[in-house]
């Protein structure tokens, strides 16, 4: 199913971010030594929701919901957050970051997509995506500790 609308992109959006959140718990579990990071990395995917849905909810109107903005194939950003048994730190670190890489990925995507119809959504959906990739450089940060 390609994403057209904006209300789909957001329900996307919450879902990358969800599922994400939920990697980084289940890690902060299996690693102690950078839990509160993880924890931390959870913790902000959650204000991320908050922050799209704040900026969404504020612009949104029929008019702009009746028309298309995105033309996305959420298959294009699947995230692989199953920790595989017996993984080393090293492998669930760059788990994490692919997992970051994709989330940016769609952000930016629909971010592009979508700037022609709304102002707010693209400017949060690139706000985010510059915070992930801060979240990148501290995973390779945790290999060198």
């Amino acid at each position: 199913m390609i994403l057209h609308t904006a209300s789909e992109g957001i329900t996307f959006a919450k879902k990358l971010e969800n599922d994400s959140a939920d990697f980084y718990e289940n890690l902060a579990q299996r690693n102690t030594q950078d839990a509160e990071a993880f924890l931390s990395f959870a913790r902000d995917n959650k204000k991320n929701i908050t922050q799209i849905e704040r900026v969404y909810y504020g612009v949104i109107t029929d008019a702009i919901e009746g028309c298309f903005a995105f033309n996305i194939d959420p298959d294009d950003y699947t995230l692989k957050t199953a920790v595989q048994d017996g993984a080393n730190y090293a492998d669930v670190l760059d788990q994490a970051v692919e997992i970051e890489r994709k989330i940016i990925k769609f952000y930016s995507d629909a971010a592009e997509q979508s700037k022609p119809l709304m102002a707010d959504v693209p400017r949060a959906f690139m706000m985010v995506a510059r915070k992930r990739e801060n979240r990148i450089e501290k995973l390779g940060s945790f290999l060198k500790s």
